[in-house]
């Protein structure tokens, strides 16, 4: 083989393996949006936004400082009406972190200090990113999910909203008051390998 040819067979393979990446990518966004329509069918735009940003920001956004974390934590343990839903999720496409329920610690299985310092120490476990970088990982995310045509509650403003967002250099959303009135989410975002090796034996233990 000429050496011409050596290099434009290299380029090739190099062509086809980012193609293929690509491809895996896509088809990793879409089994996550299949995941949350089937566990949350009343999921609007704006829940599918915060389940990507939460699994590439993680809890870093809602940490002030540790004593803040506490007291909202206690406050929520306290005033929560209902802690239904599953005890733990995967976030995003790429599953960094966990949203763990409430619930764990409200029925003894967790303590809550344990608790409490998994949410808090999951902060290191945040690959920071700037808000350009995740521009375009949300660019990718929501062209699959477009095309999957799901027809979901007020789309297109949620989408213009989104963008809006982006274009402030600003990331965070909160649930849609759809979402929050038909599950009443409670939870923290815990960091994969903490929660597996800290929390989920003690989940797994009291079953």
């Amino acid at each position: 083989m000429t050496r011409i040819a050596t290099y434009l067979t290299a380029v090739a393979l190099l062509v086809v393996a980012t193609a293929c990446t690509g491809d895996s990518t896509r088809e990793r966004i879409r089994q996550s949006v299949e995941r949350q329509m089937d566990r949350y069918p009343h999921s609007t735009l704006r829940d599918l936004y915060k389940n990507y940003f939460q699994d590439r920001f993680g809890p870093g956004h809602i940490i002030a400082d540790e004593k803040a974390a506490d007291n909202y934590l206690r406050y929520e343990l306290e005033n929560a009406a209902t802690m239904e839903g599953d005890d733990y999720e995967p976030t995003g496409y790429e599953e960094r972190f966990m949203r763990v329920n409430l619930s764990v610690i409200a029925d003894g299985r967790v303590p809550y200090d344990k608790y409490l310092s998994a949410f808090v120490r999951s902060v290191n476990g945040i690959e920071p990113i700037t808000i350009e970088q995740w521009r375009e990982e949300w660019k990718v995310i929501d062209e699959v999910i477009n095309e999957m045509n799901l027809n979901l509650p007020d789309y297109e403003a949620d989408r213009a909203e989104i963008w809006a967002l982006l274009e402030r250099g600003e990331y965070v959303m909160h649930h849609s008051k759809l979402f929050e009135q038909h599950y009443d989410p409670h939870y923290r975002i815990i960091e994969r390998e903490i929660f597996q090796r800290e929390i989920l034996p003690l989940i797994e233990q009291k079953r």
